[in-house]
């Protein structure tokens, strides 16, 4: 089942190589040897072993893998909310090592859009005021946040709800909302975190059909799941197993 760093090199090459539809997509995010390495009492636990990972725009990335496969710490890495213990990340071919705390906030602000399993909706502001949040801390006018707000709740279906709070809405409805807020920037990346895991089948289903219909409309998708058929959904699926990359497929008809 395993596979050695070699061979997850040449999975990167493939995108770079002979001239295919994916060498000649804009690059955003690539991934070179990351290691991951958590230290608890003296003991090391290996996260994430030598991943190779490019994302391209436009593509929707599935991250599948059993518990402990290091699914979520590659988002981590990816959302710059964590950093690797080694390798090396680009985004938009600038370099993430090196930078300061309040250069990765930025980063992180205005290219990356997050959604949660938990949706981390903030009570007791508006469903307005949370999708307003990441445009007050980009210093966005307010005319021109209400426009942006707007328009993401009427993307998401949820513009109705713009002035209840979060508490007074369904589960597949706080979701709708955490999708806007995640998109209301225009990030170069949407990173999605188990985001039908909190939701009945039905709600699952409808968070997956308005992620199918981003995706459809440009959005650049990297989803972590335990849903081998929500993972379907992706061009490309990507399989974790102690922190290495043990298999990559693409759906049928995706760049190869």
């Amino acid at each position: 089942m395993g596979r050695d760093r070699s061979d997850q090199a040449s999975l990167t090459k493939r995108d770079d190589e002979g001239g295919t539809m994916a060498s000649k997509a804009e690059r955003l995010i690539a991934l070179e040897g990351i290691t991951k390495v958590f230290t608890t009492d003296e003991v090391e636990t290996h996260a994430l072993e030598g991943v190779h990972l490019t994302i391209d725009k436009g593509e929707w990335i599935s991250v599948i893998g059993p518990s402990g496969s290091g699914k979520s710490t590659l988002l981590a890495i990816l959302g710059l909310l964590d950093t690797p213990s080694g390798g090396s990340y680009t985004l938009r071919g600038k370099p993430a090592a090196g930078l300061s705390a309040a250069e990765t906030s930025r980063l992180r602000n205005q290219e990356i859009g997050f959604i949660f399993q938990t949706f981390n909706l903030i009570g007791d502001l508006s469903v307005y005021e949370n999708v307003e949040l990441p445009l007050v801390y980009r210093k966005v006018p307010p005319e021109a946040r209400r426009e942006k707000v707007m328009k993401a709740l009427e993307r998401v279906g949820v513009a109705h709800r713009a002035r209840h709070l979060p508490g007074q809405l369904s589960g597949g409805q706080q979701q709708r909302v955490a999708v806007a807020r995640a998109v209301v920037g225009d990030p170069a990346i949407l990173l999605a975190d188990e985001p039908t895991g909190n939701l009945d089948s039905k709600n699952g289903q409808a968070v997956m059909q308005l992620l199918h219909e981003l995706h459809e409309g440009g959005a650049t998708i990297a989803m972590v799941t335990h849903d081998v058929a929500f993972a379907r959904h992706a061009t490309r699926t990507i399989s974790l197993f102690d922190g290495r990359i043990v298999e990559e497929s693409h759906a049928p008809g995706a760049a190869a």
